[in-house]
Parts: C-alpha cells; sequence; structure tokens
C-alpha cells in the first residue's frame, strides 16, 4: 500500500471530502485532470497529495504511476481553532476555524476483464 497524509490543513472537512468523493476509486491519471478542472479550493492541496503518494510510489516501491489507483481517501476532522468575535452589549460570539486531516492510499490497478487470463486445461471434461 503507498500512502501519504497532510495534516492539519485549513479548511472544513465538509469542504474537503466533496473534492475527495471526486476521485476515490478513479484511476491516478484521471484524477489529476478531475482536479485540475474542479471549481473547488480543495483541489490544490489535494492535487499536491496526489503528486506525492505517486512520488513515493516510484521512490519507494519502483512502482509505475500510470498503473495506480485512488484506493482510499479518507478526510478526518483536525484541531478547531477557537476564536471571538465581539457583539454589541460586551458579548461575543464563538466561531470555529475547522482543520483537516487527509490521507490517500494508492493500489496497484486490478487486471481488467478486456484482458483474458488464461486458465489450465483440466485432464477431465
Amino acid at each position: 500500500m503507498i500512502t501519504a497524509s497532510l495534516k492539519n490543513y485549513r479548511i472544513s472537512p465538509r469542504k474537503m471530502r466533496i473534492v475527495a468523493d471526486m476521485i476515490r476509486g478513479k484511476n491516478v491519471s484521471q484524477a489529476k485532470l478531475i482536479l485540475q478542472n474542479a471549481a473547488k479550493k480543495a483541489k490544490h492541496p489535494l492535487s499536491d497529495l496526489v503528486d506525492s503518494a505517486m512520488a513515493n510510489a516510484k521512490h519507494n516501491f519502483k512502482v509505475d504511476a500510470d498503473l495506480l489507483i485512488v484506493k482510499e481517501i479518507r478526510v478526518d476532522r483536525g484541531i478547531v481553532m477557537k476564536r471571538f468575535r465581539p457583539v454589541s452589549r460586551g458579548s461575543a460570539h464563538p466561531i470555529k476555524k475547522k482543520t483537516s486531516h487527509v490521507s490517500i492510499t494508492l493500489a496497484p490497478m486490478a487486471p481488467s476483464k478486456s484482458q483474458k487470463i488464461e486458465k489450465p486445461k483440466s485432464k477431465h471434461p
């Protein structure tokens, strides 16, 4: 399993999951194309994360990046920074600045159904 992770990125997990769902289960080259054309702010860190995972595959496992798929991508909640906004009568309203933890797992593609796998012929019919 080839993995890469991103910790405490300053965007809410809800927004990050929208883009992560777009690339889950896709070929790495398809995922890169989707991330290039997505109209969301989360496309930049996810694109860098896919690049990092591809570099890990090439350097650590000597695997060709074109033969990989995004097997799993998880977006979890990171730390929440609490800030306060002053309002009338000396009061304050809380503001929660949420962060995301993202982890991605790449795996080799399974052989497609179009490729024939030859089975050994049995001696008995």
